[in-house]
């Protein structure tokens, strides 16, 4: 069940490279679908520009629930990018996965705790990045000492723990979701009688599995919109 990574080493640091191919392929699959999307504009949308519209749409709430759209609406292109990218990234590995010489190629990405905390280093340091930005060096590090000063240290380890959480959440959903599912396949192997019994329950946990996979995309926006509310929203 347990494939190694393709790691290289370059100039003393590892690359996994599957971790790169599938990045790679989940960004230009986001970058494909949008200017599909976009491509031929029109007064009543239809097709790909009405999905891309409902997303739009989607998101836009997501922000209005969050905080006002005066300070929430420059993140409006950041939430779609986020949730498309989440969820496609989270759908790459449910159809099959690819190994070649015990080395496992083919798996979403969001699979691997390295890149779903990465994307959590990165949402709580534009939260930080947009706080002092918008509200000023002073007025922003005030936050971190309200409503007492010795609310600090506790402040502190709360952005620790945030960043921690939103990556871990998304990367125990998904690769729990795989394990499952290279389980479940791994009982085709046994036979024409495994390999009936296993259809069922292999096309019901990837249909469990791709709404799973939508709703971390969905909590991971709406996590970045709720951090970056409480960093730039006064009334916070």
């Amino acid at each position: 069940m347990h494939h190694e990574a393709p790691i290289v080493e370059f100039l003393g640091l590892n690359f996994n490279l599957a971790n790169m191919l599938m990045i790679t392929v989940a960004s230009a699959i986001v970058f494909i679908i949008a200017v599909l999307s976009t491509r031929t504009l029109a007064m009543k949308p239809t097709g790909m520009q009405n999905f891309f519209e409902w997303v739009m749409d989607f998101v836009k709430n997501i922000i209005n629930s969050t905080m006002d759209w005066k300070d929430g609406g420059r993140f409006h292109i950041l939430g779609i990018t986020i949730i498309m990218y989440v969820f496609v990234s989270n759908m790459l590995g449910l159809p099959f996965s690819v190994v070649i010489n015990d080395q496992l190629w083919w798996k979403s990405p969001t699979a691997d705790p390295a890149v779903t905390l990465t994307l959590a280093v990165m949402v709580v340091g534009l939260s930080h990045y947009y706080g002092v930005k918008l509200r000023g060096v002073g007025e922003y590090g005030k936050e971190f000492f309200r409503p007492f000063w010795f609310m600090f240290p506790i402040k502190i380890i709360e952005e620790f723990a945030n960043t921690l959480t939103l990556g871990l959440r998304l990367y125990g959903n998904i690769y729990a979701g795989e394990i499952l599912l290279t389980l479940i396949a791994g009982s085709l192997a046994t036979g024409w009688v495994g390999h009936l019994a296993a259809i069922v329950p292999m096309l019901a946990w990837q249909g469990f599995s791709i709404f799973v996979g939508a709703i971390q995309a969905f909590i991971f926006c709406m996590l970045t919109m709720v951090y970056l509310s409480h960093k730039v929203s006064s009334d916070h």
